[in-house]
């Protein structure tokens, strides 16, 4: 490797200056564009603008990218989808008996699924959504969209004929859904544990949103316990899958 140069000469005045200046100190006239970049040894270094590529950080075997960096809108949409449904049902244009699961449903199955945005009254809504809102973003950040669509429906349709078939009505409301993700995502967060993830689940908010899950058909008859149970059950079996995918 060639040394670098000891100094060069002023093209305006002939003066010799560093090669580590811009302008000529004696004239001010500019020597060069711009300053070379000094090296640890204090060589320049060549090469365009001196920039060096970072090689990025190595991940863990246990660490993956988020499939989701933006907003949660499958999570974002179920709740604004039950929050509709439960304003059109407070004013009386559709009854809850057109939507409801308040009886065996006969031919009518499409009842299991618009059951659960049928959700009886504002604080219900509250309640159930705040759960949803939690582990259904949580969900959605590690595994996307439709993933968390998958688990509302599927753990919601669970809770619907789980009250069909041991005749548990009525069973409306999406307290099935919301404890399906719930479990969900205890599941996938155990899976991930035992795999050597790196996470600080909160046991405790989990508790307490499960428990006041499970204990809404105290307060609210049309929340079905069957369905609760149904939802909370076929959420884990869905949270040891998603577990069971990441890599």
């Amino acid at each position: 490797m060639s040394s670098p140069d000891l100094f060069v000469v002023c093209k305006n005045c002939g003066s010799e200056v560093s090669p580590y200046v811009t302008e000529c100190p004696y004239c001010g006239k500019r020597v060069r564009k711009r300053a070379p970049n000094i090296g640890p040894d204090g060589e320049a270094i060549e090469g365009r603008r001196g920039r060096t590529r970072r090689r990025p950080p190595a991940r863990s075997a246990h660490e993956r990218p988020e499939p989701s960096d933006g907003r949660p809108l499958a999570t974002i949409g179920v709740i604004v989808l039950s929050a509709l449904a439960t304003l059109i049902l407070s004013t009386g244009f559709v009854s809850i008996l057109d939507v409801g699961l308040l009886g065996p449903p006969g031919n009518e199955l499409w009842l299991t699924l618009s059951t659960l945005f049928a959700n009886p009254g504002p604080g219900y809504l509250f309640v159930v959504m705040l759960a949803v809102g939690v582990f259904g973003i949580s969900l959605e950040r590690r595994f996307g969209l439709f993933a968390v669509l998958v688990v509302f429906l599927l753990t919601g349709l669970a809770g619907s004929f789980a009250a069909i078939g041991i005749e548990s009505y009525p069973a409306y409301g999406a307290n099935s859904a919301a404890l399906g993700l719930a479990f969900a995502w205890l599941l996938e967060t155990r899976v991930s544990l035992a795999r050597g993830a790196d996470r600080e689940p909160d046991m405790i908010g989990f508790g307490v949103m499960v428990v006041v899950l499970a204990l809404l058909p105290f307060a609210e008859p049309s929340a079905s316990f069957v369905a609760g149970a149904g939802g909370a059950a076929a959420g884990a079996l869905l949270g040891l899958l998603l577990g069971s995918l990441r890599r």
